[in-house]
């Protein structure tokens, strides 16, 4: 069985993208990366795909009249080079239902809170000021509405005293990096079903420790 072929698309620095040309690397590693897609030209994160020998397209939205237009040209370049998930890591644009619906459970995203707490931008600031004591990541499938779907993976990360936005996000970011891999590993593998929306990982099992924050 040949390895699972992914598409990337980002807007900006690339760094989960990053995550998952490392994890690629490795020969044991159940996917591939067959294109990578940025709506910005310029960006770090193409620089990061050249350099690792990827192929790269950037189509810039502002180019098309519509979402629609614009989502369109994006499948047929993904169809086009025998993409088999679609992976989310930083891309800064709503895309619409016709393209999300023909993606349905072949795209996933990972998200800098613990889902469905904190949707949308600014998630750490959000948490801090609310007075959460745990944020994180969460790696889902993609659903129309933003930053719903079923929930693949999570990371939890503690919210110290005295964080900013900025120390919380860089926390984060590191459990990032671990679990998109894993998620992607797991699809590959073929050990991901989605059950009445939730998504069952198959010989996955759950920590029986609990994380207390503060500690007592």
């Amino acid at each position: 069985m040949g390895k699972l072929k992914l598409a990337v698309l980002i807007s900006g620095r690339g760094s989960n993208l990053q995550a998952l040309i490392d994890a690629c690397a490795a020969p044991d590693y159940p996917a591939e990366i067959a294109l990578v897609i940025s709506n910005v030209a310029g960006v770090e994160g193409i620089e990061r795909a050249t350099n690792a020998g990827l192929p790269v397209l950037v189509i810039d939205h502002k180019k098309y009249p519509s979402r629609a237009e614009f989502d369109l040209e994006m499948t047929q370049a993904i169809e086009a080079a025998g993409v088999e998930l679609i992976c989310l890591a930083g891309f800064m644009r709503l895309l619409s239902e016709e393209f999300i619906d023909h993606w349905h459970n072949r795209m996933i995203n990972i998200h800098p809170s613990l889902l469905p707490a904190f949707k949308g931008l600014d998630v750490q600031a959000r948490a801090i000021a609310a007075g959460a004591r745990f944020s994180g990541c969460t790696v889902h499938y993609v659903r129309f509405d933003m930053d719903t779907g079923p929930i693949i993976t999570q990371a939890a990360v503690p919210i110290h005293t005295g964080d900013d936005a900025d120390t919380l996000a860089a926390r984060i970011l590191v459990q990032e990096h671990i679990i998109y891999p894993q998620a992607v590993r797991w699809i590959a593998e073929g050990r991901v079903m989605i059950e009445n929306q939730q998504a069952i990982v198959d010989g996955a099992d759950a920590p029986t420790a609990a994380v207390i924050n503060p500690l007592p």
